[in-house]
């Protein structure tokens, strides 16, 4: 036998597991490994519970495996997150305040309790959902025993028979707080205030059709609520969008400077100016150059142009 001492060696199954353990996990494969349903996954996601990343496929946002094992060391795992990601409906809400079903709308609609989800039921109607953990706090808030078992006050009732339903906004609100915490590139927080907003009013913020575009690779993905061009589909769209004008406004306002930001930051991708041989051996700056000098804030020529100019 030789006296050499022998070192072990990585095999290609040692390889591959490890490569399997780094790689990062589909929300699915996630949700089933932390023994979640789908929808208590996204809510946490959602809130900030569980950190995800891009995927660099483009394939949407996954979990890394470290992340699972953070959330499983967590000394109230699981039912601590169960709990901080519980959502309830209007009557439960009503049994946790201890109100009417008509108070606790009128306490929804004023803004003074804000929905973290919704969905439409089979009658075409939108579901809002609660924290039932916010909720709690609410009822806890000495300040707020008057709105529960009180006549509100004058002011509020006036607003209520004006029509005023902030739901539909405050959702908007926490939703884009979600996507700008999940935005790890400037480019993909404009995009993030660019999905409320609608896409020709988008189109005169943002007039340069290749910084559109690269607004729209980052856009993130809608809420999902039944079929594509189905009624529901619409009505999910509808509450998506920014309809307030004051609310509109400061979206604009931000998406301006938002993507500005980027600009500084990375400048949108462009086409490479095509040059002939003839012209790239000139003395002198390149003649691509000089045609870019002459021709800034033009679209650019050839089928490219044609396409950009007809969705400019």
């Amino acid at each position: 036998m030789s006296g050499n001492t022998l070192t072990p060696t990585s095999t290609p199954i040692a390889e591959a597991a490890v490569t399997k353990r780094d790689t990062p996990l589909s929300p699915s494969r996630a949700a089933r490994e932390l023994g979640f349903k789908r929808g208590q996954f996204e809510l946490a996601v959602r809130l900030g519970h569980i950190r995800t990343l891009p995927d660099e496929g483009g394939g949407g946002r996954r979990v890394a495996r470290a992340e699972i094992e953070r959330l499983r060391a967590q000394e109230d795992f699981p039912e601590g997150l169960r709990r901080r990601v519980e959502a309830v409906g209007t009557g439960q809400a009503t049994e946790l305040l201890g109100v009417t079903r008509v108070r606790f709308t009128r306490l929804a609609r004023l803004g003074l309790v804000v929905p973290v989800d919704f969905y439409v039921n089979r009658y075409r109607a939108v579901v809002w959902l609660y924290l039932a953990d916010e909720l709690g706090e609410f009822a806890a808030e000495t300040n707020n025993i008057s709105l529960l078992n009180r006549p509100l006050p004058e002011t509020l009732r006036d607003q209520l028979d004006a029509g005023l339903d902030l739901r539909p906004r405050n959702w908007r609100g926490r939703y884009l707080g979600c996507l700008l915490r999940q935005s790890g590139d400037p480019w993909e927080g404009a995009a993030a205030l660019a999905s409320l907003l609608d896409p020709l009013l988008v189109s005169e913020i943002v007039p340069d059709p290749y910084e559109r575009a690269h607004l729209n690779r980052y856009r993130p993905r809608p809420p999902a609520h039944g079929a594509p061009g189905s009624p529901t589909a619409h009505l999910t769209e509808r509450i998506t969008m920014a309809e307030d004008p004051d609310e509109i406004a400061w979206l604009r306002a931000d998406l301006v400077r938002a993507v500005s930001e980027a600009r500084d930051h990375r400048p949108a991708p462009r086409p490479a100016p095509r040059c002939t041989e003839e012209e790239a051996t000139q003395d002198g700056p390149p003649v691509a150059e000089r045609r870019q000098e002459g021709t800034a804030g033009q679209p650019p020529r050839g089928l490219l142009g044609r396409i950009f100019r007809r969705g400019a």
